[in-house]
């Protein structure tokens, strides 16, 4: 084993839950070994940042679904890869038809058209301001990191799938959690922004073992030489999976890294 990939949320990370000793204990004796430990999540860098150096981590961090890879110690970016200008207004525009109004990521803050209780919420659980700016088309001027629609899991499903025949190989768009639809340049995913990190850090994505719970980890598994997967995850993880372990709460990911150094 030469590296180890970890989603965020739901992942390592409960809801509401700060990351836990044993977790920071367990990421601390992989780095001993020489082993490179990534997060790969869907966050904001500014917003997964503090957590990374929490854990000792002071390396690449996959942002944004992959669209950003920076490192947590020095806050360079080594990757951006944005959508065009065009094409997030025209999404702006096909989620505005479906009476939805996207967060827009945009130099690492986050915009709304108008503030709103979801729009608040969000902000709030990922400890990030909220900047106001009206009309998102008007003011749009530079290409954006990625658009995320907050709304009712049922509803965003059949989104996603109107969403994904219009903008078929224009966009990435997957569901993060149940109720966050997500929005990235083509060809960007977790995977890709691994495969990056691989490449920078010089380790084998073969010999790479990933742990993701949400529709958007499909590619981070499948890109990794080891699929591992949390206990009651997206069902759409299944094809990918090699092995699951038990939720954050349980310390799953901290447990299976713990045995995987035992037997090394």
């Amino acid at each position: 084993m030469e590296a180890i990939a970890c989603d965020l949320d739901r992942t390592i990370l409960a809801r509401g839950a700060q990351l836990e000793p044993q977790l920071i204990a367990a990421i601390a004796a992989a780095q001993e070994r020489g082993i490179h430990v990534v997060i790969a999540t869907g966050r904001m860098f500014r917003s997964v940042r503090p957590l990374a150096l929490e854990a000792g981590l002071s390396g690449p961090i996959v942002c944004y679904q992959g669209a950003l890879v920076a490192e947590a110690e020095s806050g360079r970016f080594l990757l951006h890869a944005p959508m065009s200008v065009e094409i997030a207004r025209e999404a702006i525009e096909a989620l505005a038809e479906e009476s939805y109004s996207p967060n827009v990521y945009v130099n690492d803050e986050m915009y709304v058209a108008d503030h709103t209780a979801a729009s608040n919420r969000y902000a709030s659980t990922q400890s990030i301001g909220v900047r106001e700016v009206g009309d998102l088309i008007d003011w749009l001027r530079e290409p954006p990191t990625k658009l995320v629609v907050v709304g009712d899991p049922d509803h965003l499903d059949e989104v996603k799938l109107r969403m994904r025949r219009r903008f078929d190989g224009r966009l990435f768009i997957s569901k993060s959690l149940a109720y966050f639809l997500e929005f990235a340049a083509h060809g960007v995913t977790k995977g890709s922004g691994l495969a990056f990190v691989a490449d920078t850090l010089g380790f084998a994505l073969e010999r790479t073992i990933a742990f993701g719970d949400g529709e958007n980890d499909i590619e981070l598994l499948d890109v990794a030489g080891f699929g591992v997967a949390v206990d009651e995850a997206d069902p759409s993880l299944a094809p990918v999976t090699d092995w699951s372990v038990p939720p954050p709460e349980e310390l799953g990911v901290a447990r299976a890294i713990e045995a995987l150094l035992a037997r090394t």
